[in-house]
């Protein structure tokens, strides 16, 4: 039988609300990947936060991939390697992040191992209530970046109109190189165009010579779209937001605290 990708968001998705998989979420995935189809968590979070969620739950899958900051890195967890980055051209960073200061909007950029901004406060706070990476505050964030960043995120809690007004500057300001979409309602993520989850549900597909028709995937947010979009089976939590569930092949019966996955990872072994 050929072999089969399942593709992961975690928070509202595979994670209940306790931030776990729960027994029988991870009985239906140990058999998927035993019958050796191929594992992989695709999230808006950096490599890091989502190898120590893979690592703090105490995965072991073979076959395991992690797809961070919305498809701007592709990382084998097998071979302890990425196979693909992308990342925010270094000379748009400073520029985003001016034009977040002139919005009065948070923002924040990473390099390997931190969280690097010149933003603190109540949003930083909220952020890393759940993302631990160490944090820099700087007034020059281009000091601690070798390398174009994964991505940024933009961060309003209590004003959605004005994130929006910030959201639409700056889509003028840079054009179709970076999308800019919502991972919730108060987190937007600026990421280059080239990746998404959609584009790397297709990347790694050909990578592993997997036909995208034996590609699945779950997600409950704006940011899961394109790669349920992308898959041959797109999946939606019933407790994902409704756009989502306009966007995808089926929807769950249940939801992530009631192992709303578990039903299709075992159906996606018997198709």
């Amino acid at each position: 039988m050929a072999k089969k990708i399942f593709f992961f968001d975690l928070d509202g998705t595979l994670l209940n609300s306790s931030k776990q998989i729960t027994d029988r979420t991870m009985d239906a995935l140990r058999k998927f990947t035993d019958a050796g189809n191929y594992f992989c968590i695709n999230t808006g979070r950096q490599i890091d936060s989502a190898k120590a969620v893979y690592n703090g739950l105490a995965l072991d899958f073979k076959g395991s991939f992690l797809c961070g900051s919305n498809g701007t890195e592709i990382y084998s967890v097998d071979e302890d390697r990425y196979i693909y980055r992308t990342g925010v051209p270094l000379e748009m960073v400073p520029k985003i992040i001016d034009l977040a200061k002139e919005y009065d909007i948070h923002c924040h950029t990473y390099n390997e191992d931190h969280i690097v901004t010149p933003f603190n406060g109540e949003c930083m706070d909220y952020y890393r209530r759940v993302i631990k990476t160490p944090l820099i505050v700087t007034d020059n964030v281009l000091e601690y970046l070798k390398e174009p960043p994964s991505k940024m995120i933009a961060i309003e809690l209590h004003d959605h109109d004005k994130q929006e007004r910030f959201r639409e500057a700056l889509q003028e300001l840079v054009g179709d190189t970076i999308t800019l979409l919502y991972s919730n309602p108060y987190y937007m993520e600026i990421f280059p165009s080239e990746a998404g989850k959609g584009n790397a549900v297709r990347r790694l597909a050909k990578i592993l010579g997997v036909d995208i028709v034996n590609t699945y995937a779950a997600g409950d947010e704006q940011n899961d779209i394109s790669m349920i979009e992308a898959a041959g089976t797109g999946i939606a939590m019933i407790n994902g937001t409704d756009i989502v569930k306009s966007s995808a092949d089926v929807i769950t019966t249940l939801d992530n605290d009631h192992d709303g996955l578990a039903e299709f990872i075992l159906k996606a072994m018997e198709e």
